[in-house]
């Protein structure tokens, strides 16, 4: 074995006449090293699981201590935080004692924009375990959910509160990171109403309003999602909000700017069609559409929307999208793509008008 924590092949020796210059054996170990790559979120899943950073917040501590503090294995205990100081998680000081980073911080629970929550939705099993069968995705097309959990996606979810929860905690995880940011990126209208559309917990629609103090604001989603909505927490845009239940398959409400935040990566072509009419039609004269996604660079280089698309792939019917893409899309829709605004985020902000 190679020990490899770079993302490319490290100079090694030749084996012989079979390999002079070494060019297949460094091509191994690093193939290798890249295969045991999903070992390091499974470590970090189960340090999320039993929350060993909320007890690392109290200061460092030996894996002894910490396995009697969570109800863990203290040597089985020890090896997941090995693994997860390889990657800067956590360090370990010569005395054996282990402490959390400055980038491991979000692993805690109680601070602001954990990722806690996130990490668990992320690794949950309802895309681990599709995900660990992409080959059927390639094979047979379409996704792996089905076929191991004997319905699609957010079906699932419908009759199975527990997980629904997860998704919901999860997204809100990785939402509430982004929001502020992509609240101030946008210049939105002085007045109107902003139509939140699938909008969760309402973390983006609240900062919107906090920023924009003439408007008001719609959440619009299923009733069992509304029902753990934050809107009412904020006392700066109390009275400026309200909430819509409803399908939105099957309609949308009016509204001066529609938002579409991680929605329209999770369905397919025809689905996200059928969503983008409704908003053409509930759009007011002179509103938009936005949709706030990741739009997938064309070059090779490293964007989380590469792996984002695999989950998509594995879990649900929908997949990340190019600029080109979504502008196919609108068009298909009685849209017209204005423009793309890229944020500091991994999400732009793909900007929509009506066709005619």
């Amino acid at each position: 074995m190679h020990p490899n924590n770079g993302r490319h092949p490290e100079t090694a020796p030749g084996d012989g006449d079979t390999d002079p210059d070494g060019r297949h054996h460094r091509s191994n170990a690093f193939l290798v090293d890249e295969a045991l790559g999903f070992v390091f979120p499974a470590a970090l899943r189960a340090a999320a699981e039993v929350g060993v950073a909320d007890h690392l917040a109290k200061g460092p501590g030996t894996p002894g201590e910490l396995a009697a503090a969570t109800g863990t294995d203290a040597r089985n205990l020890y090896r997941v935080l090995r693994l997860l100081a390889t990657r800067g998680v956590v360090t370990e000081d010569a005395s054996g004692r282990f402490a959390l980073t400055e980038a491991g911080q979000a692993l805690r629970s109680d601070v602001p924009y954990s990722a806690r929550s996130a990490v668990l939705m992320l690794s949950d099993r309802t895309f681990w375990l599709p995900t660990g069968e992409l080959t059927r995705c390639l094979t047979e097309g379409g996704s792996a959910f089905d076929e191991i959990f004997g319905m699609p996606f957010f079906d699932h979810f419908a009759q199975d509160p527990g997980t629904a929860a997860v998704f919901h905690d999860g997204m809100a995880a990785m939402s509430d990171a982004e929001n502020a940011t992509l609240a101030a990126v946008y210049d939105f209208p002085s007045t109107g109403t902003v139509l939140d559309i699938g909008g969760g917990h309402g973390g983006l629609l609240l900062e919107v309003l906090r920023r924009n103090p003439a408007l008001t604001g719609v959440l619009y989603d299923r009733p069992h999602v509304l029902a753990g909505h934050r809107l009412g927490t904020a006392e700066e845009i109390a009275g400026r909000w309200s909430l819509a239940e409803g399908d939105f398959f099957e309609a949308v409400p009016p509204g001066d700017v529609l938002l579409l935040k991680r929605i329209t990566h999770d369905w397919d072509d025809d689905q996200c069609a059928t969503l983008l009419g409704h908003c053409r039609r509930a759009v007011r004269p002179g509103g938009r559409v936005l949709i706030l996604d990741a739009v997938v660079p064309r070059d090779n280089a490293p964007h989380q929307s590469k792996a984002l698309d695999l989950l998509m792939m594995a879990s649900l019917t929908g997949r990340e999208r190019t600029e080109e893409d979504f502008a196919e899309l609108l068009g298909k829709s009685g849209l017209r793509l204005s423009r793309v605004i890229p944020t500091p985020t991994v999400l732009s902000v793909v900007e929509a008008v009506p066709a005619t």
